[in-house]
């Protein structure tokens, strides 16, 4: 993700320059047309060698522009025209300069822990993997992030403190928001790993304890301890632990055979005698061959164990009544039709009588031989399932 990302940046500096090269060659164009026109009005002061290289020459310029379309094309760009790069350049300025940021920052609490419970399933969080010791080996698990979310910042493995006014701090909150590993993790974790969050949005983080503040217990002139100060004390090693603390003690899911089972809200049912509410969105990960190869990866000796690859996108399929979201690994060489048959077999091999679309931009996956690399998918997507209309299709833009 990381030398993808630079890619792209580099794709939009050149871009840029193209962009701002296109204006410059449009512009002499039109001087070149006026200065074309006025020589042909002026039929006795015309210079018919002077015409020809004019021509040519507008002639070369339009190739070139031509050119710099077909090469824009190729990386699924469009030169739209001076307003749309205007407003462009204005939206790099605010981006650069970091003030829209700090304003358009919302923290949503309930969105960061539904999207982290999402990424702890594709990380495999509960599953084992085969560990070497020099004495041979043994299984493992991955030990999650540690992450608390307070009201005014977030705190993450052993510190230090991070307010949200940081622009660090938002884009690795907007990462999480998006559903999406945050960018600053994916070196030191290029696999992924599991969040463990302690949700204390009702909380403030403070820097430091204040002066009048003391840690010990009181003593009065007499030598009898102070009782005020002493309640706390004997509370303490008698406290009992809540329903919500237990169950935050208790693994979250557990992925077994491509279901997910949710460990919690089964104690839960157990222990209140009264059934759960249902989950309004199920998560499935589904079998595929990128996921198979990245499981035999980790199954691997340390020593052993291949580099991780580039080449694998992650792919959220909702169905069609919104209650199921498909969670597939695949390869950018795989086609359509491989998206297809892993959501057939996973959905019972019944007939696909559904369409593959996209809601932002509004696009249809109808060519099933084209590669995913081809229609763009090289980068983490939400995709959508609709039933199939025979009296409607959708536009494809």
């Amino acid at each position: 993700m990381s030398a993808m990302m630079q890619r792209v940046t580099l794709l939009e500096i050149k871009v840029t320059n193209q962009t701002q090269e296109l204006q410059s060659k449009n512009k002499k164009i039109s001087m070149l047309e006026e200065k074309l026109r006025v020589q042909r009005d002026s039929a006795s002061t015309r210079d018919l060698s002077g015409r020809d290289d004019v021509e040519k020459r507008c002639q070369q310029l339009q190739n070139q522009v031509h050119e710099m379309e077909s090469f824009l094309s190729d990386y699924g760009l469009i030169w739209v025209g001076d307003e749309r790069s205007s407003d462009s350049d204005k939206c790099e300025e605010t981006h650069s300069s970091g003030t829209s940021e700090g304003r358009d920052f919302h923290m949503n609490f309930d969105l960061v822990l539904q999207r982290i419970k999402d990424m702890n399933i594709v990380a495999g969080e509960g599953e084992t993997f085969v560990q070497s010791t020099p004495t041979g080996a043994q299984l493992a698990r991955k030990d999650p992030v540690q992450l608390r979310l307070y009201s005014n910042g977030i705190v993450m493995f052993d510190g230090p403190f991070r307010s949200y006014q940081e622009n660090s701090t938002q884009q690795f909150m907007r990462d999480l928001m998006d559903g999406y590993f945050p960018s600053e993790l994916q070196e030191r974790f290029p696999d992924g790993v599991p969040f463990e969050v302690h949700d204390r949005r009702d909380e403030e983080f403070i820097l430091r304890l204040p002066w009048n503040t003391f840690p010990g217990e009181g003593q009065t002139v007499c030598g009898k301890k102070d009782e005020s100060s002493n309640v706390t004390g004997h509370q303490t090693p008698g406290r009992k632990l809540t329903m919500d603390q237990f169950m935050n003690r208790m693994p979250k899911m557990v992925v077994k055979a491509g279901q997910v089972i949710d460990i919690r809200e089964s104690l839960r049912t157990n222990l209140q005698g009264s059934p759960a509410a249902p989950s309004s969105d199920l998560m499935i990960l589904v079998d595929t061959a990128a996921l198979q190869a990245m499981k035999q990866r980790l199954q691997t000796f340390s020593s052993d164990r291949p580099p991780s690859a580039r080449n694998i996108v992650t792919l959220k399929v909702k169905s069609e009544d919104g209650n199921q979201t498909y969670i597939l690994k695949m390869c950018f060489s795989e086609t359509i039709g491989h998206l297809r048959q892993y959501l057939d077999k996973h959905r019972g091999g019944g007939p696909a009588d559904y369409d593959i679309i996209s809601a932002h931009p509004q696009f249809c996956y109808e060519d099933e031989s084209r590669a995913l690399q081809s229609y763009g998918l090289t980068t983490n997507a939400h995709l959508l399932l609709r039933k199939r209309q025979h009296s409607q299709s959708l536009e494809v833009k």
